[in-house]
């Protein structure tokens, strides 16, 4: 970074901090409670669209994984690779952009990111589903200016449960299912005086639907947490351990349809992929006056990975270590600003992420390739919210943000496997900066019916895997940061036991990123510029204190706004689609029955730019769970799939124009059960 750009941001953080921390003199009002250590977007972001998923939610949905209970709120679509298993490696997909839709969609666990700079994506089957309090989802690139770069389809943000106040208690249950699916989840809690203490534990094993599709899956979340009237202080501690089998496509032609005929096969029967992960994070509050509080937190992030597959005879692995550490001090304020009540968010953030990654043919030989990356991040933002009549917010900030990288490759030609065309990446030093900004209005026509709006401004840096490629001759690190401009308005209406939302946006994006690792192009590109419009609608109704209803209908446009392929689809986002849902507690909590509808609509082929090949074919499935409770006992049988549709979400075309018909596809389970019981104490 350059010394200008160091005195810009040191400038702009000094000036967020002091507007946070002045014209505070009048008289303190009553607003709603942030509980920053949870999540900097509090009670949502003003004039977005926002959902609340709740732990009594996840609790009696049947699906089986976070992904698939994420995906029934509207504007969510998902795919997966790796045949489902209880989610593991499906991808969340907030606003349609398919291939690349882990890095639009930015996933914050207690306001803080998850999601790295390489292309895997939070991978949500890590997370103990009994340690989550809530997940609140905000749609559109707003969060950009709390939360920085990556944010542009909308922010995930995993609250995790907090004992404090509580008494001690513990909770053990376990489950089977479908493919000698087992397992176990533990946890613990409780509070004394000014300390509390937490502990979350998930032990899962699976034969998986297809040949070599196994999972083993370990995790693990602890937090230790000393509070006060005066502030607080937290030390969380967490890990993960997972073995994942690669199955592979399966090949469909106009002469042979593996996807009918042996869609359990596997393709690559000796692939896996290995992860382990370790996440510690500290942090303190303080109450700096009324209305007025510091919170300093910071947090290191380790990751290794190891992926190994044999396809056609070539042997490719892989084998990476990513840390990252954190700094992210912020004021929150609230009070009364020019006569109007008013919330205030201002911070610093800083993260660097090292990158090593050992490119070879099999795991323990030398690397062909061994990369090395390294990213610095230093932003300044500072969020207004001013209730600027008592029926209308306003809410305005900005962002900051410098992104300095450094990636080097250094080449064997002399090492098993190493091709005599390959070569060594140019080196790249870069430094940007870049702003992200946010403008929302919302205004209450009365108690029950409101109107919100928008507008805003976010961008994408480039992650490493899209820069290091796999096929790519050589590498080419360089490649050009994403923007995306975006427009939203709204209605939400609450009528008694009836609520409705429903909103409208259009975002314009330039240089979008598409990451392209299968042959012939085999490296990383800058699309044309394209566009996103859509209309998402959510709905829920209480008949009566035993039945509530609900359901979403979305329908999103992801076009090509110029170039060859002006006016085509991008590939992987569905036009349409929705779902309908019920609770029933049948008597009382004896007794509970839920059931949930999703329709996915057709949507384009990975690589099918050009819009020539087959859909995916539009699927619904059925989910079921009955369930109960007594006294300290619960029990749960839930089905999913009901009607057993073989269907898969996520296909790679050909891109030979004299093929078609031709794709590899990724089946998906058909009809599946998991049984589960256990005890509270």
């Amino acid at each position: 970074m350059t010394a200008q750009g160091r005195n810009l941001l040191c400038s702009s953080a000094m000036l967020a901090l002091l507007f946070a921390t002045t014209a505070r003199a009048q008289e303190v009002i009553a607003l709603p409670t942030i509980d920053v250590t949870a999540s900097r977007l509090g009670s949502g972001i003003t004039g977005a669209s926002t959902s609340i998923i709740t732990s009594h939610d996840i609790e009696r949905a049947p699906q089986e994984s976070l992904q698939q209970i994420i995906a029934r709120e509207a504007g969510v679509q998902t795919w997966s690779t790796f045949g489902a298993v209880n989610g593991a490696g499906t991808i969340v997909d907030l606003r349609g952009f398919g291939a690349t839709a882990a890095s639009n969609t930015l996933v914050l666990i207690n306001g803080r990111r998850l999601t790295d700079i390489d292309l895997g994506g939070v991978d949500f089957s890590s997370i103990p589903r009994q340690s989550i309090d809530h997940i609140e989802i905000t749609r559109g690139n707003s969060g950009g200016v709390l939360y920085g770069d990556g944010a542009i389809g909308g922010v995930i943000n995993i609250v995790t449960k907090s004992p404090i106040g509580l008494p001690p208690a513990a909770r053990i249950d376990g489950g089977f299912g479908s493919f000698n699916q087992r397992e176990l989840n533990a946890s613990a809690g409780g509070s004394h005086g000014p300390w509390s203490v937490s502990a979350f534990g998930s032990a899962i094993n699976s034969d998986g639907y297809r040949e070599n599709n196994e999972l083993r899956q370990r995790s693990a979340i602890g937090e230790v947490r000393y509070n006060t009237a005066e502030g607080s202080a937290y030390f969380n501690l967490s890990g993960d351990d997972q073995h994942l089998g690669l199955p592979g496509a399966r090949l469909v032609t106009p002469a042979l349809n593996l996807v009918e005929v042996d869609p359990r096969g596997a393709t690559t029967p000796t692939a896996f992929a290995d992860k382990q992960g370790i996440n510690l994070t500290a942090g303190v509050t303080r109450k700096l006056g009324d209305g007025i509080e510091l919170i300093v937190d910071g947090s290191i992030r380790g990751k290794d990975q190891q992926t190994f597959s044999s396809l056609f005879g070539f042997d490719t692995s892989d084998a990476r270590s990513l840390v990252t550490a954190s700094f992210t001090p912020r004021v929150v304020a609230t009070g009364v600003l020019g006569g109007m009540p008013s919330k205030t968010i201002a911070g610093i953030d800083f993260y660097n992420s090292d990158l090593w990654v050992k490119r070879s043919t099999e795991l323990s030989d030398p690397p062909i390739h061994r990369y090395d990356l390294s990213q610095m991040v230093v932003a300044a933002y500072a969020q207004e919210t001013l209730g600027i009549r008592p029926d209308t917010d306003l809410s305005f900030g900005a962002r900051l943000q410098n992104t300095s990288l450094s990636a080097r490759d250094k080449f064997d030609p002399t090492a098993p496997g190493a091709f005599p065309f390959d070569a060594q990446g140019r080196p790249l030093d870069r430094s940007e900066t870049h702003y992200a900004a946010h403008l929302g209005l919302e205004h209450r026509l009365n108690d029950m019916f409101a109107v919100f709006g928008r507008v805003a401004h976010s961008f994408r840096t480039p992650n490493v895997d899209e820069r290091i490629g796999v096929n790519a001759f050589p590498v080419n690190f360089d490649l050009k940061t994403q923007t995306s401009n975006d427009a939203e308005a709204g209605v939400r209406l609450h009528s008694g036991p009836f609520e409705l939302q429903s909103s409208a946006y259009y975002m314009n994006l330039n240089n979008e990123i598409l990451f392209i690792p299968f042959p012939p192009i085999g490296a990383n590109i800058n699309l044309d510029p394209t566009r996103r419009y859509g209309v998402e609608n959510s709905a829920k109704l209480r008949l009566n204190e035993a039945v509530r209803l609900f359901g979403t209908l979305t329908y999103t446009r992801a076009q090509f706004r110029e170039g060859p392929f002006a006016g085509n689809d991008v590939p992987l986002v569905s036009r349409w689609w929705g779902s309908a849902g019920m609770s029933w507690d049948v008597y009382q909590k004896l007794l509970t029955f839920d059931a949930v509808a999703r329709y996915i609509g057709a949507r384009r082929m990975d690589n099918d730019q050009a819009n020539f090949q087959p859909l995916i074919p539009a699927h619904t499935i059925v989910d079921l769970r009955l369930g109960g409770e007594y006294r300290n006992l619960f029990w749960s049988v839930a089905v999913q799939n009901v009607f057993d549709v073989q269907y898969f979400d996520y296909a790679v075309a050909s891109s030979d124009p004299t093929k078609v018909g031709t794709y590899n596809a990724y089946p998906l389970p058909g009809r599946t059960y998991m049984v589960r019981a256990g005890a509270t104490f």
